[in-house]
């Protein structure tokens, strides 16, 4: 994807569900999330496991969020990702991110022929901080 690409998906997303989201301090979701955060955006945990991370209500999948979400960041293992982006595509998000490390091009075509941008294999905090500074 290129960079006008990923600019326009961090410049109009408002609202991001970091699927994943460990309350963990030292785990890599939890640093991404919360850089992200202190950026203005609002951050929505989907985590079954917990209650509430970085100050907002954790939800259990992403369908029970009870709003409208921009942005799905993933943070689970490749070949747990096709349930995510089917509940992102059933949600309506504008757009699908899978982090450093994750790619899973089943997935991704699926999200894509729903008419969403996909990025993978990428960090949504080093490329917010390389594009944005």
């Amino acid at each position: 994807m290129r960079d006008d690409e990923l600019s326009q998906i961090l410049r109009e997303a408002k609202t991001i569900a970091v699927v994943g989201l460990s309350p963990d301090q030292g785990a890599a979701s939890y640093g991404v999330a919360k850089y992200l955060q202190r950026q203005g955006y609002r951050i929505v945990p989907v985590n079954p496991n917990a209650s509430e991370v970085l100050g907002e209500k954790a939800y259990p999948d992403l369908l029970s969020i009870p709003f409208e979400v921009d942005v799905v960041d993933i943070f689970r293992r490749p070949e747990s990702v096709g349930p995510h982006v089917e509940e992102a595509i059933q949600k309506g998000v504008k757009a699908v991110w899978m982090q450093l490390g994750i790619r899973n091009e089943q997935a991704a075509a699926a999200a894509r022929n729903a008419g969403l941008p996909v990025v993978m294999d990428r960090c949504m905090k080093i490329e917010h901080y390389r594009l944005f500074g």
